[in-house]
């Protein structure tokens, strides 16, 4: 009680002097609202010192703000008094410069009043924020590209291009740029002038151009590269006959082992890959003999391209199309056949250059088959001239395929001008015979490859339905005429001629260019690019 009254007095000072510092307008509107909005809590009037009122939120003023505290972005000001969105009061956006809004999509507005320039982030609006007194950014650190901070720019962002960085160049890269150099200047040797060369200058009908041909040769020379597998053994492997009709398998696999200037030791640098198996090996120590089992033979190709493909990536890397095989024998298409990539892509050298076994002109090489059977062509080349040769027409061979029976059919033993003959006699040489005469006898047998092509590099075509007219179209060829078409044939002999070292234009060279020729109609690619 004595606490109750000690304070008593306190609190009447408190009062009065609250209602003291009240301005006269302020209390009559205090006793304005008690009349009108004076709110019954059960409590008497005389039990508090001054009455308990109702709060009302006074008329705004143009200094008093309304603000939302728990969502405080929904704020917004309008400092020039413009009246704001009603509905939606976050999607207005101040514009200090009197700029009128994007109706549709307001928030995509934002105005720079320092330089005019508009930034705009369509898809988040709300990174785009710039502080106008003391040019303070907002940026997204998780999307550093939201963040424009060059004001040259326009309202549509560009992305700034992709430096793309420039791949160096491989040796692939520049041994592929000197095949198109070649290519360039084969072309170019159509039109020019002839080179010269101190050893031979291709001229004549023989060639179908023979400045490009020069031109290819050269640039043969001056470039192509070979590498040899040295994976396998022989006598299968790096090995082949030297003294039989096959002799050219044996000639070619030795002759480009011991070559110093087309072989290369880096396959880096290699042009091509060759592939150095003797189809007349295989058939002459895997083959087992009348069995038709062809089983061994696939699975000694197939082993030696897996064996080569896991060591080296080049087999891969073009599917076999920059690899080359050889084969003198008739199984020799057989042969890649085994290795569906060896047959389709690889460039495949054949003497059985038969279309109808899957021979392609566009990839393979026909390859000359020689009779070499001293190793040498000692004795094979020359003979007299064409007064001196006495027998028109001249044949000696085994009934092997059906043009050879209409041949014999109709001139076996009939005529002293036609020697045509199944075997010769004993003590007749085949080689003195084509000496004394003009013209040999080609008939194909089973298979498209002869010897004789060789020997007689022959210039006149005739029809199986004309075999009966044969003697009657070889007299019809002038004497003149006959003499022109020798001199050509001694002139291109060179290119079928072997010789130990190789000479250039031999018949070597030109299998090797052959294959050159094949590799300039492609490109190679690093399995990179």
């Amino acid at each position: 009680m004595k606490i109750f009254l000690a304070i008593l007095p306190l609190l009447l000072v408190a009062g009065f002097g609250i209602l003291s510092i009240m301005s006269p307008k302020e209390i009559e509107e205090i006793e304005v609202l008690n009349n009108n909005h004076s709110v019954n809590f059960n409590l008497s009037s005389s039990t508090l010192p001054f009455p308990v009122l109702a709060i009302q939120t006074l008329p705004q003023s143009n200094e008093t703000k309304v603000l939302n505290i728990s969502k405080p972005w929904v704020n917004s000001t309008d400092p020039l008094n413009d009246p704001l969105n009603e509905t939606e009061l976050w999607l207005n956006s101040t514009d200090p410069l009197n700029d009128p809004l994007n109706e549709t999509e307001p928030w995509v507005n934002s105005t720079d009043p320092l330089n005019e320039t508009e930034v705009f982030n369509i898809s988040k609006s709300w990174l785009n924020t710039t502080d106008p007194l003391n040019e303070t950014e907002i940026f997204n650190i998780s999307k550093p590209w939201l963040n424009n901070t060059d004001n040259s720019l326009n309202e549509t962002y560009v992305p700034p291009p992709k430096i793309k960085q420039q791949r160096k160049f491989s040796i692939l890269d520049r041994t592929e740029a000197g095949l198109l150099q070649a290519r360039n200047a084969i072309r170019e040797a159509i039109n020019s002038s002839q080179t010269q060369d101190p050893d031979y200058v291709p001229i004549g009908p023989m060639y179908w151009n023979p400045k490009a041909f020069h031109r290819s040769y050269i640039e043969m020379e001056k470039q192509f590269k070979v590498f040899v597998y040295e994976e396998g053994e022989p006598p299968v492997f790096h090995n082949g006959p030297c003294k039989d009709i096959y002799s050219m398998e044996g000639n070619f696999i030795h002759t480009i082992e011991m070559n110093d200037q087309f072989i290369t030791k880096d396959p880096q640098k290699a042009h091509v890959f060759f592939l150095p198996f003797s189809v007349v090996m295989l058939v002459h120590y895997v083959y087992i003999r009348d069995s038709h089992d062809y089983g061994p033979i696939r699975k000694t190709v197939t082993d030696y391209i897996d064996v080569i493909s896991g060591k080296y990536p080049y087999w891969n890397r073009s599917l076999g199309a920059d690899h080359f095989m050889l084969a003198c024998h008739d199984w020799g298409p057989d042969t890649s056949s085994f290795v569906p990539y060896l047959e389709k892509n690889a460039i495949r050298v054949l003497c059985n250059a038969n279309t109808s076994e899957k021979f392609n002109p566009a990839k393979d090489v026909s390859f000359p088959e020689i009779n070499l059977k001293t190793g040498l062509m000692k004795g094979v080349l020359g003979g007299p001239s064409a007064s001196k040769r006495s027998v028109l027409a001249f044949f000696a061979g085994g009934l092997h395929g059906y043009i050879r029976g209409i041949l014999l059919d109709h001139w076996e033993n009939k005529d002293p001008d036609m020697m045509v003959q199944r075997y010769l006699p004993k003590g007749v040489s085949y080689y003195e015979m084509l000496r004394k005469t003009k013209y040999c006898l080609c008939p194909s047998g089973y298979e498209v490859a002869s010897p004789r092509v060789v020997e007689a590099i022959y210039t006149v075509e005739v029809s199986v339905k004309d075999i009966p007219k044969l003697k009657d179209i070889l007299m019809r060829i002038s004497p003149s005429q006959y003499i022109r078409m020798q001199r050509r044939i001694g002139q291109v002999r060179r290119h079928f001629e072997v010789h130990s070292p190789p000479k250039r234009f031999d018949v070597f060279h030109m299998i090797l260019h052959s294959v050159w020729l094949r590799r300039l109609n492609f490109k190679v690619h690093d399995d990179d690019q």
